[in-house]
């Protein structure tokens, strides 16, 4: 048994609930969509066993592992979510939602795309965190479809906005509606992986 990764770091949580928090990074190769605005190469992959996976997380300090992608749905398993468990990992996730998850992950986080519909429709009945990348779209009925403890509104990053990103229609909305938090890239701000 292997899964395609296509890189494994440690660093700090940069986004979301979790800002500021060590943690190993175990990115996944590959993604069921295609979103224009993605900033992530996961495309390349090393085939890795679970051990070779779970020895090299061991490199670092923190038993915090974050499982990212591309989409990782597509080759989390139970196996391997029970070999982290076993090695005292807390196991969070960043999904796009549009596939079923392992049972027994500790954090989930969600991150729709476009409109949450169709092939994007995010068919988790309960999430952790929703963190949408804010585009104008309708973000209430994306959270009234996905329930979830944690709601964060993300700038997109784009060259489509002048100087960058809507980081300022993005607050605007989230003062209109404060059941909304704001969730930075702060790795990009301060030049960290």
């Amino acid at each position: 048994m292997s899964y395609r990764v296509n890189e494994i770091f440690y660093s700090l949580q940069g986004e979301g609930y979790f800002t500021g928090t060590p943690a190993v990074f175990l990115r996944f190769s590959g993604c069921n969509l295609k979103c224009g605005f993605c900033d992530t190469r996961h495309e390349d992959f090393t085939l890795m066993t679970p051990a070779a996976i779970i020895e090299q997380l061991k490199a670092y300090p923190s038993r915090h592992v974050i499982i990212t992608g591309g989409e990782p749905s597509l080759q989390l398993d139970q196996i391997l979510v029970d070999l982290l468990h076993d090695e005292g990992y807390f196991i969070q996730i960043e999904t796009n939602g549009t596939r079923p998850l392992p049972e027994g992950i500790d954090w989930v986080t969600c991150s729709p795309k476009g409109d949450a519909t169709g092939e994007c429709a995010v068919k988790l009945r309960m999430v952790d965190e929703l963190k949408v990348v804010y585009e104008g779209q309708d973000v209430e009925t994306i959270a009234s479809s996905v329930p979830a403890m944690h709601y964060f509104l993300q700038p997109c990053s784009s060259p489509r906005y002048e100087g960058g990103s809507n980081t300022s229609e993005t607050v605007t909305y989230i003062l209109h509606h404060p059941h909304w938090r704001l969730s930075l890239q702060t790795h990009k701000l301060i030049d960290i992986q």
